[in-house]
């Protein structure tokens, strides 16, 4: 099964040169530091940046430069900051080619539930419901069952819905699943796990594509 760095190794594959992204909360991060050579893409964050690095090594930290998370990050070339209307108009404009979020569960008609577990304290939305209301193209990033071994991709969102009908692939620890009107189809599997195994897992409907690939890390 894959783990957190390579789940976001995976997803920076799918950048292509000239777009810009924005990378949500928990594993999305981890993507900055996987860019892939030759592909050159700009970083989001709305809380008012364009142009981030990946994060900084111990002892490099500047408290002042912070993503969406509150995680100190790095600047390249030509980073630029704005406040949140001026970000917020680039996400409901539509000039975020593509978003990566986390999520607590996806249905397999491509809803996201990722902002809200009812009685738990939460200081609010943030940018998620702008991000699935506007982005072309969102990926999810996130753990394949939940700390009580529950799948967490359903036929339904328990969950508070952030957006409907909005992503188009999860990726997780057992492999890629792009969102079709069968559901979740299984494109590409982690080394040494098994067809069985994701089954097992996935209580939203699956089918599994003719020409399954083991994922390459």
């Amino acid at each position: 099964m894959l783990d957190k760095n390579q789940i976001a190794k995976r997803i920076a594959r799918e950048f292509k040169d000239g777009y810009y992204v924005n990378l949500g909360i928990g594993i999305p991060t981890l993507v900055a530091n996987y860019i892939p050579q030759g592909i050159n893409v700009v970083l989001q964050s709305e809380n008012g940046m364009l142009g981030m690095g990946p994060f900084p090594f111990e002892g490099d930290e500047d408290p002042d430069l912070i993503n969406a998370g509150k995680q100190t990050i790095t600047t390249i070339p030509g980073s630029s900051f704005f406040d949140s209307v001026t970000s917020f108009a680039m996400i409901r404009g539509g000039h975020v080619h593509l978003t990566v979020l986390g999520a607590m569960e996806v249905s397999d008609k491509g809803d996201i539930a990722n902002w809200k577990i009812p009685g738990k304290m939460v200081k609010g939305m943030g940018g998620a419901m702008d991000l699935v209301a506007s982005a072309e193209n969102i990926i999810v990033a996130m753990q394949h069952v939940n700390k009580a071994g529950e799948s967490k991709l359903l036929p339904k969102c328990d969950l508070p819905i952030t957006g409907v009908a909005c992503v188009k692939k999860v990726v997780t620890e057992l492999g890629m699943f792009e969102i079709t009107p069968e559901g979740f189809k299984l494109v590409e599997i982690a080394p040494d796990v098994t067809v069985e195994e994701v089954k097992a897992k996935t209580l939203g409907r699956l089918v599994i594509a003719d020409n399954l690939q083991t994922m390459v890390i």
